[in-house]
């Protein structure tokens, strides 16, 4: 980068996280310049003494400076044609599975007990204001699963997951804000994840995708000892090269289902 340095401070909270008043910091102490810009790249607080801290990283450079997406480049092919991955569950395993099968060249068919997010909404107001529970669309089930509507935490203290990277940069993309690519322990919340969820589906529907909502899995087509599709409740047949079961620890009629039919999950 061009005429950049980079900067590791220990900073009050007031001043770390507000960036007019941390524009206002590097000014008074000579390191920016009215025709230079700044970037976060790292942040997070230390509360684990009285005076809570922020460890912030940061960039100074004489040209715009933006968070460049490393591990996430959007899918540009449709996948009308392309054969068919069956995904049952549309909460976050689900859609993300949609999105990395987009990827590789499939059509992802996603199958979901619950409703849309909009829908879902209707479904919640229906139990806190009234105490009347949808079996079939709630807080646990529906578009975006669970967490749509539980604060949208996004960090883990596993140390076992991977690279996350590409997953915050696909909620970026679809609308999240970019500070989730730079804090320690990212938060979207429950006012803004609705809208991500429903634009990271419009772009699965854009690509070829296909999401069924208010259809439930009640069997599943085994051939030659593998899992070739499944059955609605209806008794309509969705049929693919794989079936990947996406639907969260809520859904344990489906485990069940899978203890029936004698089918191993792998985890």
């Amino acid at each position: 980068m061009t005429d950049s340095r980079k900067f590791e401070l220990v900073l009050s909270p007031e001043i770390a996280l507000d960036d007019q008043n941390l524009r206002a910091f590097l000014k008074g102490k000579g390191w920016l310049s009215d025709e230079q810009y700044f970037l976060v790249d790292r942040r997070s607080i230390d509360a684990r003494k009285l005076k809570v801290k922020v460890n912030i990283s940061l960039t100074i450079s004489a040209v715009p400076l933006h968070h460049e997406f490393v591990e996430y480049e959007p899918a540009t092919e449709t996948v009308s044609n392309a054969p068919k991955v069956i995904i049952v569950g549309a909460g976050p395993a689900g859609l993300f599975a949609a999105l990395k099968a987009i990827a590789l060249g499939f059509q992802p068919i996603v199958i979901e007990r619950g409703k849309d997010v909009r829908g879902r909404r209707r479904d919640l107001a229906d139990v806190n204001k009234n105490g009347i529970v949808n079996p079939e669309s709630n807080y646990c089930f529906g578009e975006g699963g669970a967490g749509t509507y539980s604060d949208g935490k996004l960090y883990t203290r596993a140390t076992k997951r991977g690279n996350v990277r590409r997953i915050f940069e696909i909620l970026v993309a679809h609308g999240a804000p970019e500070d989730i690519l730079f804090e320690a322990h990212p938060h979207i919340g429950t006012n803004k994840l609705p809208k991500i969820v429903t634009a990271i589906r419009e772009t699965i529907e854009a690509l070829g995708g296909t999401i069924h909502f208010n259809t439930r899995v009640d069997k599943f087509i085994i051939e030659d000892g593998s899992m070739a599709g499944v059955v609605t409740q209806e008794g309509q047949l969705h049929r693919g090269v794989g079936v990947i079961l996406a639907t969260g620890h809520s859904a344990r009629d489906i485990f069940n289902l899978c203890v029936d039919q004698g089918i191993k999950i792998a985890v």
